[in-house]
C-alpha cells in the first residue's frame, strides 16, 4: 500500500512520439501528476484526459508535470493521443499490470468485450488512479478507482494545489502505527 510521504515505487516507461517517461528523473520543482487510466477504449477516460490535457500548462505554471499511463500498447496509446488533440499532456503506455496492482495499488478489470464506442477492451487492464508525487518521489496525494467513473476534477487539484503551496500543507494519510 503506498502512503503519503513515503517513497513511491519509481516508473519508467515509453512515451507515444517518443522517449521516456521516468518517474526518479522527472525533476520537476513541485512534482509530477500521474493519472493512470483504462485504454482507449474507455471514453470516460478519453473525457478526463482532455480535461488534463487543457489543464496540463496551469500545472505546468506551478512547477507540477503531467503524464497519463495506461497498459495500452503504443498503437492504441497514440490513438488516445489522437483521440484528445494531446500537445501537452505526456501519453505514457506499456504499464504492466503487476506494476499497476502491486507497485500502485490499481484494481485490475476483466474485458467485458467491445464498449459502447465500438473498441474491444483488452483481456484485463487496470482501472483508474491519480496521483501527485512530490519531487522527492514520495506520495502527496492519491485517488483510486474500482470503476471509470467519479473522478477527482483537475480544476480542483489545482486549486487544492494553489492552497497547499501558499499554506505549505503537508500530504496527509501519513499515519501507520497501532490504532
Amino acid at each position: 500500500m503506498l502512503i503519503p510521504r513515503q517513497k513511491t515505487p519509481d516508473l519508467s516507461l515509453p512515451l507515444v512520439g517518443g522517449g521516456q517517461f521516468t518517474l526518479s528523473s522527472e525533476g520537476a520543482e513541485r512534482g509530477t501528476v500521474i493519472v493512470f487510466y483504462r485504454g482507449l477504449h474507455c471514453p470516460i477516460c478519453a473525457t478526463y484526459l482532455k480535461e488534463l490535457e487543457e489543464l496540463t500548462p496551469e500545472f505546468n505554471a506551478r512547477g507540477v508535470t503531467t503524464v497519463a499511463v495506461s497498459s495500452d500498447g503504443e498503437e492504441r496509446a497514440a490513438g488516445m493521443v489522437e483521440k484528445i488533440g494531446a500537445k501537452n499532456l505526456r501519453v505514457a503506455y506499456d504499464l504492466t499490470l503487476p506494476a499497476a496492482w502491486d507497485d500502485w495499488g490499481l484494481f485490475i478489470s476483466t474485458s467485458r468485450g467491445k464498449t459502447s464506442i465500438g473498441i474491444e477492451e483488452p483481456a484485463l487492464f487496470s482501472e483508474p488512479g491519480l496521483f501527485m508525487v512530490t519531487p522527492q518521489q514520495t506520495l502527496f496525494y492519491a485517488s483510486v478507482q474500482t470503476m471509470p467513473f467519479v473522478r477527482p476534477h483537475f480544476s480542483e487539484l489545482v486549486g487544492a494545489l494553489d492552497f497547499a503551496i501558499k499554506n505549505d500543507y503537508p500530504a496527509r494519510g501519513e499515519y501507520t502505527a497501532a490504532l
